[in-house]
């Protein structure tokens, strides 16, 4: 299977990602291999590989590039993304995902629990191959933990009505953004950028990242089912409000408080009600001005990177200014 058709127009770092991907598949061996090739099926069904593309790109921006250490931490990083995305599959009782068949409702959720922890063993022997050269290795564990914290977060604010934007934020930024950031700074920083860059690679990332999820969270509200590969709204029925929601929530509380109230008891209708309501209240434009400042501050830090890879930076801006429009 071949990455992702958008990085067509982009051959050379689309040969790169393809490397990714064969180094993940011959890292993942099971004895049971009914569930490893359902893994395997999860990498290759059509992620768009955004978090190793930004890491292999601002490799780009290091004076001492390590090409195979570069690929191995591309493929660590998108081997624990896959792990969280599991785990959320697990959490959210997901039957699909991207239009795949969720581990969960192939096997069991005994199966999917083992097999996202399995990912996460990969990623560290992914990265113990280079722990005598890797000057990121307590950063990347610090990362794991932000990325476990914002996903516990996001639990603890299930079905609360007073939860704030900040919050919110706080939780997308462990989620989500932490390994935009994280693939930002040690692509730069593992192949011999400054520190001073690698920490603006890093801030990239992290806006990056905001951007991308709150983008993803309003697809809910504007997007169909068979487009998203993800049942509409399902996070609302149940109690995980994203920012279009809480956006409308917070300036009109009254209009959302009967249907929400029936937390795990809304039906499809309630949904479709709430769905009408965010439209109404405009969550969807309000969070799209919130994604928009995110992806601007990105944009004009990637416009400050050096300019001894012009071609890097012109991809890097490309790609991220993409995230913006896309729909799905």
């Amino acid at each position: 299977m071949e990455p992702h058709a958008m990085w067509t127009s982009y051959p050379s770092l689309k040969k790169d990602l393809q490397k990714t991907l064969n180094l993940i598949s011959d890292s993942i061996s099971l004895p049971n291999k009914e569930v490893e090739e359902a893994i395997l099926a999860i990498f290759h069904s059509g992620g768009k590989l955004l978090r190793p593309a930004y890491l292999l790109l601002f490799a780009e921006f290091g004076t001492k590039i390590d090409k195979k250490k570069t690929i191995a931490l591309a493929a660590a990083i998108e081997t624990l993304h896959t792990a969280t995305l599991i785990h959320d599959d697990i959490v959210d009782v997901a039957d699909t995902r991207r239009g795949t068949a969720t581990l969960n409702s192939t096997f069991s959720t005994d199966v999917a629990v083992y097999s996202g922890d399995y990912l996460f063993i990969i990623c560290f022997k992914l990265l113990i191959q280079y722990q005598s050269s890797l000057k990121s290795i307590e950063l990347n564990t610090t990362s794991m933990e932000k990325v476990l914290l914002g996903e516990l977060g996001q639990m603890s604010e299930r079905y609360n009505m007073n939860v704030t934007i900040d919050d919110y934020l706080a939780n997308i930024t462990g989620k989500t953004a932490e390994l935009f950031a994280l693939s930002c700074f040690v692509g730069c920083y593992e192949n011999g950028g400054g520190k001073k860059l690698a920490n603006k690679c890093r801030e990239i990332g992290k806006d990056i990242g905001l951007a991308f999820q709150i983008v993803d969270d309003i697809l809910d509200y504007s997007q169909n089912e068979e487009t998203l590969g993800k049942p509409v709204l399902e996070d609302v029925r149940q109690g995980v409000y994203s920012l279009p929601l809480i956006c409308s929530i917070t300036e009109h509380p009254l209009l959302f408080e009967p249907i929400l109230s029936k937390k795990e008891n809304m039906t499809q209708e309630d949904a479709k009600r709430i769905h009408e309501l965010v439209i109404e209240c405009h969550g969807v434009e309000k969070a799209y001005d919130l994604a928009s400042h995110y992806t601007n501050r990105a944009l004009d830090t990637i416009q400050s990177l050096p300019n001894n890879q012009q071609q890097t930076k012109e991809t890097i801006y490309e790609i991220t200014k993409s995230i913006l429009q896309r729909t799905f």
